[in-house]
């Protein structure tokens, strides 16, 4: 009996802690992120939530040190946040659905603007960046770079 209590108990316990953490994912969605920040390309992803709210990190693809990390809030046609970047620079932006899942945007960062796109593929996003000037996107494979044109 006490053997049978005590498997009771843990997988009670167990359950209570898996339930929360499951339905925390069920609630969220993940997508792939392309900016452009000061002329930089920096990629990485946001994390949205049912509620609205999410994250938002990025790295630079020049320097992977360079990471930002931020958080924005959604309605349904759009939404705005900030990232801070372990540099120090920092930014604020826009950003505009093109579905649930997908949108663009842009903003200020602290060393020019920003420009970016979250859920879309590489050739969805290239109307959505501001390239620096003479230079175009190059999808190779995984790696994504900015080249002289």
């Amino acid at each position: 009996m006490r053997k049978l209590l005590i498997s009771t108990i843990a997988a009670a316990i167990g359950s209570a802690c898996w339930i929360p953490a499951a339905s925390a994912e069920l609630l969220s969605a993940t997508r792939s992120v392309i900016a452009i920040l000061g002329g930089d390309l920096y990629v990485g992803s946001a994390v949205g939530h049912l509620n609205g709210a999410g994250t938002l990190t990025v790295h630079s693809q020049a320097d992977p040190a360079i990471t930002c990390a931020g958080d924005f809030t959604s309605t349904k046609l759009g939404g705005a946040g900030q990232l801070h970047c372990n540099d120090g620079a920092t930014a604020t932006f826009q950003f505009k659905r093109v579905d649930a899942f997908r949108g663009h945007g842009g903003g200020t960062f602290s060393r020019g603007t920003m420009s970016f796109t979250y859920g879309l593929s590489v050739d969805q996003s290239i109307p959505h960046l501001a390239f620096p000037s003479g230079k175009k996107l190059l999808n190779q494979g995984e790696m994504l770079t900015l080249v002289d044109m």
